[in-house]
């Protein structure tokens, strides 16, 4: 996790503050004493938000609730995050139409899962010499692909060819 951790009460050192009560009003520029006086007759802590502002930027409230609702705020974030994946299918110029559809079938799993998908066809010897095939192959392959789209043509890498294949938008 990844808390912030803020300066409270005797930790804040500086001469003069700015401070700002709980329900977001501006009390003023105070020394940071006066201030901490004034959290505690409200019974309240004075933390201090903006540390880069001239003069410092304080603020009355109840620390505890305040850092227990950012932990809370925080895990929910992470809790509703969605992370995608990149699989990879590998082909060759030489893929029977079989083995291509078995091929085509498995990415398209992946993309319904949400994941990106990369197509990788390495070239041996003689293949190196005629990358067109392999482009082909790549097209036909992108052509049998349901709800895909075309995130990075074919390209070819020295004796690689890739294309990289995200799931397209839901449409609403």
């Amino acid at each position: 996790m990844i808390i912030k951790e803020y300066q409270v009460n005797e930790q804040i050192t500086d001469r003069e503050v700015k401070v700002i009560n709980a329900e977001g009003q501006l009390i003023g520029i105070l020394s940071s004493s006066e201030a901490l006086r004034i959290a505690e007759q409200a019974g309240m802590d004075l933390v201090k938000i903006a540390p880069q502002a001239v003069p410092p930027i304080c603020k009355l409230m109840n620390y505890d609730k305040f850092r227990f609702e950012s932990i809370k705020r925080e895990k929910e974030n992470k809790k509703n995050q969605k992370v995608i994946k990149l699989k990879e299918v590998q082909l060759s110029i030489v893929i029977d139409v079989g083995d291509l559809n078995v091929k085509a079938k498995r990415a398209n799993e992946f993309l319904a899962e949400g994941n990106k998908v990369r197509v990788v066809i390495r070239m041996r010897g003689r293949q190196n010499k005629r990358p067109e095939l392999g482009i082909k192959i790549l097209n036909d392959f992108f052509s049998q692909l349901t709800n895909a789209v075309l995130e990075q043509g074919p390209l070819q890498e020295g004796n690689t060819l890739r294309m990289q294949v995200a799931p397209a938008k839901a449409s609403k």
